[in-house]
């Protein structure tokens, strides 16, 4: 549930005291605006000085009075019905009851309605299925989310799932230039090393799959510039000595969907996923 202050839920009240005062011209009904929802075309009906009191969304929306007659809906077409009337009852009482296969819905809503509160709400609510929903978009378009400032600006613990999951469609040398790049951008912002701010997510990078000039490379570069913790790549180097996957306990070696084969992934004997 979302509540608001006490201070709120006075406005609150004086909006609804108003808008109760007002009556559409001839219906003879407090409610005086009507609006046509989703896809489905629910009408919803509602009280025009109270959501104008409560969103600035709908103050603008509604701005202009009705005319003489019947007025013609408010057409929302973009927003599903449930999502919209649970937004109608955070505006009327403060509150809201979600539910888990339409709390996204919701959260588009408060967002295009700059309805904070209920956009907090909703997130924490739904923020298992969010997370869900962001992990296999950028599952999908692996290539491009790496190259945005979005993805440098991740937190350390949304990092980490995408880094866990098999699913990416990107090759593992992409996701290691990646992840350089967005502990440098975090060193700079947290005035930390580069190697500190890596620590909680590069254990989730899969050397093994590397190539050994590439695996050569990255330890030269690692020595200029320090990311990955010596051992992790001394782990790395066993599996290729060794021509075994499991060679090093710890080490993961399962390839993703966007690995590139090479020579040595015959030695790992694990299935592309």
């Amino acid at each position: 549930h979302a509540s608001r202050s006490p201070s709120a839920n006075a406005a609150s009240r004086a909006c609804c005291a108003r808008a109760a005062s007002q009556r559409s011209p001839g219906a003879g009904s407090v409610r005086d605006v009507r609006f046509v929802v989703g896809q489905e075309r629910q009408e919803v009906f509602a009280h025009r000085c109270l959501l104008a009191c409560r969103c600035n969304f709908f103050q603008r929306l509604l701005s202009s009075e009705p005319g003489p007659g019947v007025p013609s809906p408010v057409v929302l077409s973009t927003v599903p019905a449930e999502a919209f009337l649970v937004v109608l009852e955070f505006l009327y009482t403060n509150s809201a009851k979600l539910q888990r296969h339409s709390v996204l819905e919701v959260l588009t809503a408060a967002v295009e309605y700059g309805l904070e509160e209920l956009r907090e709400v909703a997130v924490t609510f739904g923020l298992g299925q969010l997370q869900e929903r962001c992990v296999a978009f950028i599952e999908a378009h692996s290539q491009e989310t790496l190259r945005t400032r979005g993805f440098l600006e991740l937190s350390a613990p949304a990092l980490l799932p995408l880094l866990r999951s098999d699913k990416l469609c990107v090759d593992e040398a992409e996701l290691v230039l990646a992840a350089r790049s967005w502990a440098r951008v975090g060193a700079a912002v947290l005035e930390r090393p580069v190697a500190e701010v890596a620590a909680p997510v590069v254990r989730e990078l899969r050397l093994a799959l590397l190539a050994p000039a590439e695996l050569s490379a990255l330890e030269e570069q690692n020595r200029r510039e320090p990311l990955i913790p010596v051992e992790q790549i001394v782990e790395a180097w066993k599996c290729h000595a060794l021509r075994r996957g499991d060679a090093a306990r710890g080490t993961p070696c399962r390839r993703r969907r966007g690995t590139l084969p090479r020579e040595h992934h015959r030695f790992l004997d694990l299935p592309f996923k």
